[in-house]
């Protein structure tokens, strides 16, 4: 079982972003490549994740055709070997996907089912999430009344991400764009956190990226529902009060935060026991969530 840091194909390469190497095919077409990097608080680590692009990959395709009735996504089902010769189609087997071009938005569709991380930071000093008044006796991990939509800026590669209301989205959108992802991101969370809590996962958050094709029609791009944009805890170990056990990054997040580490460039080099932990964990949550 190895591992991919990054590529260097063939293709012409559009952007090499915190987990993703992006080539361009022809005005219709790019090819994602989807690697074994690591980036936690928008940081870039040098200590690969052996086999995570697969595992990632493979989640997100399995999300996409679940969730395409609900709304059109980017995959394009054509083979690698179709643009790349077939040792380059080799490297990245399972872990390249063909997908349409589309224009982005910018905004990032964060849904929270659960009250934890930084909407739970934001909770105890305003008793609001990204400006949304909730009740005032919510404990940590609890599930909240509804699914919060609270979107948030994209930020380019090593910078944050600001979250932003829903009003600040209109004026990036336009209202109706703006009201489309709204309901496009709580209906996706919804359909996927019922299914997820049939096979003993909770969703307690994610978020979703989404942009338009040639007829401006909304599309789900980029990943859906994998650990690195999820945060999934265990049915069995939830425990309101307690910050759940995850399957996702939060195992390298909790590690860094005893470090005293400022959160930016140079990363620090993570042990081997932590790399172990977060395979071991996304190969275990995409069995679960996998499973007939």
């Amino acid at each position: 079982m190895g591992t991919l840091f990054s590529t260097n194909l063939s293709l012409p390469l559009i952007q090499r972003g915190k987990v993703r190497d992006i080539y361009d095919i022809d005005d219709k077409r790019m090819l994602v490549v989807t690697t074994d990097r690591l980036s936690a608080f928008d940081v870039v680590f040098d200590d690969p994740i052996a086999n995570k692009g697969i595992i990632l990959t493979e989640m997100a395709n399995f999300w996409f055709e679940k969730t395409k009735l609900i709304i059109p996504n980017h995959l394009i089902l054509e083979p690698l070997d179709s643009v790349l010769n077939t040792k380059e189609a080799a490297l990245i087997k399972g872990r390249g996907v063909i997908v349409k071009k589309l224009k982005p938005l910018a905004v990032e569709a964060i849904v929270r089912g659960y009250i934890i991380g930084s909407g739970w930071k934001d909770y105890q000093q305003t008793g609001k999430v990204c400006g949304i008044k909730l009740l005032t006796s919510l404990q940590l991990a609890e599930k909240l009344p509804k699914a919060l939509y609270t979107p948030s800026t994209k930020a380019n590669l090593c910078e944050h991400d600001a979250n932003i209301d829903f009003d600040k989205t209109v004026e990036i959108l336009g209202h109706n764009l703006a009201e489309q992802v709204k309901q496009a991101s709580l209906k996706i969370y919804q359909f996927a956190a019922d299914y997820a809590l049939e096979r003993s996962i909770i969703i307690a958050d994610t978020k979703f990226e989404f942009g338009l094709d040639e007829h401006n029609q909304l599309t789900l791009m980029d990943e859906v529902l994998t650990p690195d944009s999820s945060r999934f805890w265990p049915k069995a170990d939830y425990q309101v009060g307690v910050s759940p056990k995850s399957f996702d990054k939060q195992i390298v997040r909790d590690y860094l935060e005893t470090l005293g580490w400022d959160k930016t460039p140079p990363a620090p080099t993570l042990p081997q026991s932590i790399i172990q932990q977060i395979a071991d964990k996304y190969k275990e949550v995409q069995q679960r969530l996998m499973q007939d």
